[in-house]
């Protein structure tokens, strides 16, 4: 598993984010049952870049918390024979890893909504990454029966990592 983080914002984090997002990257790649070597990148950015990404991507002109950019189509994801077709193995024989996608998130939203929430910054990231990581995976909450799937997995992953309300 390769973990790619970038901070791009000079606002401080005063907690080991990399191990929180690393931590709750693995563990949803445990629950869904991913034993496929993969690559994430996350970014962490602010609201006005965020808003930006928002704007373009989804035509909201509004900041947001978390945004996904997952490589493969949803119903991809779960076919083992799909994901198998785009692993290859590079000249030396190693089997490159598959890009599963991007991963943005505004510190200031993550702020924002832990203050809100009542639960500590630590926490919030976690949750968005867990959150986003089941968005790279094809989940989605249009539908009620997706929300409460997606809400139950969330829940899972944010257990297994410790980071609780």
């Amino acid at each position: 598993m390769s973990v790619f983080i970038e901070k791009v914002v000079d606002d401080v984090l005063d907690f080991d984010y990399e191990k929180i997002i690393h931590k709750v990257i693995k563990e949803s790649l445990e629950v869904e049952e991913i034993r496929q070597p993969v690559e994430v990148s996350v970014v962490l950015t602010n609201n006005d870049e965020i808003q930006c990404l928002n704007k373009d991507y989804r035509g909201k002109d509004m900041p947001t918390d978390v945004l996904s950019f997952p490589i493969m189509d949803s119903g991809e994801i779960g076919d083992i024979k799909t994901i198998e077709e785009h692993l290859s193995a590079d000249i030396n024989g190693q089997v490159q890893e598959l890009l599963l996608g991007d991963i943005v998130i505004s510190i200031d939203k993550l702020k924002e909504q832990a203050h809100t929430y009542g639960h500590s910054i630590e926490r919030e990231l976690g949750f968005l990454v867990a959150h986003s990581m089941l968005h790279l995976f094809g989940y989605d909450h249009m539908e009620k029966e997706e929300e409460d799937a997606m809400q139950l997995k969330q829940n899972i992953i944010m257990e297994k990592v410790g980071l609780y309300r």
